[in-house]
C-alpha cells in the first residue's frame, strides 16, 4: 500500500510539472517585447542596427512563453515546422504593413502545423537574437500548437 501511494504521488507531481503555465503570454508578452531599443554597429556591409533588450525582456529569455498571433508565410511559401508569427494581421505586419521588428517572431515547431489565417497560440522557449542580422530578434524554440486564440486585445 505504501509503494502504491508513493507511485501515485510521483505521478501526480510529474503531471503537475509538465502542465506548468507559461511565464508570460498573449498581449502581455507582445507588450513586453516592445521594450527594445537599438544601437548602431558596423559590419562588412555598413551600418547594422542591433537590438538592446530591456531587463524585462532579458528576464523572459529561455523561459516557457505562449505567443498568440498570425502565421506569416515567407519567401512565398508556408513551411509547417518553420514559421514566422506576427502580433498583427498580415496586412499590418512588419513585412507588409506598418508593424515594427518587435511585432514578429521566428518559430521552430516540434511538429508540423497546418496553415490558417486565424490567430493562433504557440507555446515554446523564447530565445533572443542579439547579433545575427539574417534572423529575427525573437525566436521561439520547440514550439507546440496550443489552439486558436479566441480573445482579442
Amino acid at each position: 500500500m505504501k509503494k502504491l501511494l508513493i507511485v501515485l504521488f510521483i505521478a501526480v507531481v510529474s503531471v503537475g510539472l509538465n502542465a506548468q503555465e507559461p511565464k508570460i503570454s498573449g498581449a502581455k508578452l507582445w507588450k513586453t517585447l516592445t521594450e527594445v531599443t537599438y544601437e548602431i554597429s558596423k559590419d562588412e556591409y555598413g551600418d547594422v542596427y542591433l537590438p538592446v533588450f530591456s531587463k524585462e525582456i532579458q528576464a523572459v529569455e529561455g523561459q516557457e512563453v505562449e505567443v498568440d498571433g498570425y502565421i506569416i508565410p515567407f519567401e512565398g511559401m508556408f513551411k509547417p515546422t518553420q514559421l514566422i508569427i506576427s502580433s498583427l494581421p498580415i496586412s499590418e505586419c512588419f513585412f507588409c504593413g506598418s508593424g515594427g521588428p518587435e511585432t514578429v517572431m521566428e518559430v521552430t515547431m516540434k511538429e508540423q502545423i497546418k496553415y490558417t489565417t486565424k490567430r493562433i497560440r504557440i507555446r515554446g522557449k523564447l530565445a533572443l537574437n542579439k547579433k545575427d542580422p539574417d534572423k529575427l530578434m525573437y525566436i521561439l524554440k520547440d514550439g507546440v500548437f496550443a489552439g486558436l486564440a479566441y480573445d482579442s486585445y
